[in-house]
C-alpha cells in the first residue's frame, strides 16, 4: 500500500450534533444583548431630549395632507349617511302609519326634498364631524414637525383647535348642549383616571345603582324646567317632551301661572277645553289654588285610564324613533356584520327598541301618575312637586340594561346643566359670555383626545368606539404601540422559547404549549 494512502483517515470524524444548537443559542444571546443595548440607548436619548423627529401615525407612502383629507371625507360621508338614513327610515314609518304601504316603493314620496328635510342638517353634521377629523390629523402632523417630539400636549392642542369645527352647527342651544355633554364625559374620564391611580374617589361610587340615582337627579331638573321654565330647555328637546306627553301646552301654561300666583289665562284654557267638549262641565277660576285632574286630562274622568292611555300612546309614538336610532347606525357602522346576519341584526334592533320604548313609556306614565296623586291629597299646587315627579319617574330607567343606564344619565345630565346654566344667567348669578359654549367645547375636545390616546381605559366604551369610528378612525395608541415594537415582541418570544415545556402526567407535551415561528415576528 502506498505511504500516501496510509495517511488518509480510515473513517470520517464524528460530528457533534449539539454544535448547531449551541451556535443558535449563542447567536440568540448576542442578538438579545444588542437589542437591549439599543433600547437602553433609545431610553437615554429620550430622557436627554435627543430623539429624532417622531414619525406620523399614518402610512409612510401617504402624505400628511392626503391623510387629513382622507379622514375628512370618510367622516363626512359616514355622518352624513347616518343622518340621512335615520331621516328616510322615520319617513317610511310615517307613511306606514298612514297605511300608505304602496308609497314606500315610491321614491318621490319617500325621499323627496319637500317631505325629507334633512339636507342642510345632514351637511352641517357631516362638516362638523369631518372638519374635526381632518383638522385634528392635520394639526397633529404639524405639531410633530414643529415641536419635533410626541407628547400628550400634542393631542390636547390638536383636539382643542380642531374643536372649532363646532361652528358648523348654527344652533347655539345644540352647541351648548353638546359642550356640556362632553364636559360630563371629560369629568368621567378624569374621575376614572384618578380612581384607578388611587388618588381620589367619590363616596358611594361603588353603589350598584349610582347611575340610576344620577339619572333621577338630572331628570328631576329637566322635568321641573319643562313645566316651570320651558325657555331654559332647547326648543327641539322641549318639543320632543311635549309631543311625547299627553298633557297639552295650554294646561302647562296654566299650571305655571297657578304655581307662581299669577292670573290664569282663562280664555286659552277655555278654548282648549272646548275642543275636548268639556268647557261647560268645568268651572274655571282666575286665581285657582290648584288645577283639578278634570283640566289635566279632560278626555277622561279616570286618572288610571289616563295614565294607561298615556303609556300606550307614548309607546306607539316613540317606537319608530328608537328603532331608527338603533337599526340605522348599526347597519352603517357595522355593515359586514349586518350582511353576515341581517335577520339577527333586525331582531336585535327590535329587541333593544322595545326595551328602550318601554322605559320611556313607563317614564311618562309614572310622571302623570304622580301629578294626579298629588291632586288627590293636596289642595294647593307647588312647583317642587314637578321636580319630585321627574325624579320618581326616572326610576323607569331600571327597565334598561345596566350598561345603558350610565349612558342615559350622562345624556340627560348636560340638558339639566344647560337648564340650570340658563336659569342662573337669567337671575344674574352667572355672567352671560358670548360663544362660551364654543370655548368650552374646544377645551373638552382637548381633554377627550388626550384620554382617547393616552388613557383610553378611562373612557366609556361607547364613547371611545364612537369617536374612533366617526372622528379619528385612523388614530393609533402611541402608549401601546411604543411598547409593542418588533424588538419587544422578539424579546418576549425568546423568553417564551426559553421556558421549560409543561408536561402532562404521561410525559406528553401540554396542549397549552405554543409553537413560535420567528418568521412571523414583525420586522424579521
Amino acid at each position: 500500500m502506498p505511504s500516501s494512502l496510509s495517511k488518509l483517515p480510515t473513517s470520517p470524524p464524528l460530528l457533534d450534533s449539539s454544535d448547531p444548537e449551541r451556535r443558535l443559542r449563542e447567536a440568540e444571546d448576542r442578538l438579545r444583548d444588542a437589542i437591549e443595548e439599543l433600547q437602553r440607548r433609545q431610553r437615554t436619548a429620550a430622557a436627554l431630549g435627543e430623539q429624532h423627529l417622531p414619525p406620523c401615525d399614518h402610512a409612510n407612502d401617504e402624505s400628511c395632507v392626503a391623510h387629513a383629507i382622507g379622514n375628512l371625507c370618510q367622516s363626512f360621508l359616514l355622518s352624513y349617511g347616518v343622518r340621512v338614513g335615520i331621516g328616510i327610515l322615520l319617513r317610511a314609518f310615517k307613511l306606514a302609519r298612514r297605511q300608505s304601504y304602496s308609497s314606500l316603493l315610491d321614491l318621490k314620496q319617500l325621499v323627496s326634498e319637500k317631505d325629507l328635510i334633512v339636507r342642510e342638517e345632514a351637511c352641517r353634521i357631516g362638516l362638523f364631524f369631518g372638519g374635526f377629523s381632518g383638522s385634528y390629523h392635520a394639526i397633529r402632523c404639524l405639531l410633530r414637525k414643529f415641536r419635533k417630539k410626541e407628547t400628550p400636549l400634542n393631542a390636547i392642542l390638536a383636539g382643542s383647535i380642531a374643536g372649532l369645527s363646532i361652528l358648523a352647527l348654527d344652533d347655539s342651544n345644540r352647541r351648548r348642549t353638546l359642550s356640556l355633554y362632553l364636559l360630563a364625559r371629560v369629568a368621567q374620564s378624569a374621575y376614572n383616571s384618578a380612581k384607578s391611580k388611587n388618588k381620589f374617589h367619590f363616596w358611594g361610587s361603588h353603589w350598584r345603582h349610582g347611575d340610576s340615582l344620577l339619572f333621577s337627579i338630572a331628570c328631576a331638573q329637566v322635568m321641573y324646567a319643562f313645566v316651570m321654565r320651558p325657555e331654559s330647555l332647547p326648543k327641539s328637546y322641549h318639543e320632543f317632551i311635549q309631543k311625547t306627553g299627553p298633557v297639552a301646552q295650554p294646561v302647562y301654561k296654566a299650571v305655571r301661572e297657578c304655581c307662581r300666583g299669577y292670573p290664569v289665562d282663562i280664555a286659552s284654557l277655555a278654548d282648549y277645553l272646548a275642543e275636548k267638549g268639556k268647557s261647560s262641565d268645568i268651572k274655571l277660576e282666575e286665581y285657582p289654588s290648584i288645577l283639578p285632574c278634570s283640566v289635566i286630562h279632560p278626555h277622561t274622568n279616570s286618572c288610571l285610564v289616563h295614565n294607561a292611555t298615556a303609556t300606550s300612546a307614548t309607546f306607539r309614538k316613540t317606537f319608530p324613533l328608537y328603532f331608527s336610532l338603533t337599526f340605522v347606525p348599526f347597519v352603517v357602522l357595522r355593515l359586514q356584520k349586518f350582511l353576515a346576519a341581517p335577520a339577527r341584526t333586525f331582531l336585535f334592533a327590535v329587541k333593544d327598541s322595545v326595551r328602550s320604548t318601554a322605559f320611556l313609556s313607563a317614564f311618562v306614565g309614572i310622571f302623570q301618575g304622580v301629578i294626579c296623586l298629588h291632586r288627590k291629597v293636596a289642595s294647593k299646587d307647588n312647583k317642587l312637586v314637578y321636580w319630585i315627579a321627574g325624579g320618581l319617574s326616572a326610576l323607569s330607567v331600571l327597565l334598561e340594561k345596566k350598561a345603558r343606564r350610565g349612558e342615559l344619565a350622562l345624556y340627560v345630565l348636560p340638558r339639566a346643566g344647560d337648564s340650570l346654566w340658563y336659569i342662573l344667567v337669567n337671575r344674574h348669578l352667572l355672567p352671560d359670555i358670548k360663544n362660551a359654549e364654543v370655548f368650552l367645547f374646544c377645551l373638552c375636545m382637548g381633554g377627550i383626545m388626550y384620554y382617547l390616546e393616552h388613557e383610553p381605559d378611562t373612557m366609556a366604551p361607547f364613547l371611545r368606539g364612537l369617536i374612533r369610528r366617526f372622528l379619528a378612525s385612523r388614530i393609533s395608541n402611541p402608549v401601546n404601540s411604543s411598547n409593542r415594537n418588533a424588538s419587544y415582541t422578539y424579546l418576549q418570544t425568546l423568553d417564551a422559547m426559553k421556558k421549560p415545556k409543561l408536561l402532562e402526567s404521561d410525559g406528553s407535551e401540554a396542549p397549552s404549549e405554543k409553537k413560535y415561528n420567528l418568521e412571523s415576528i414583525p420586522g424579521l
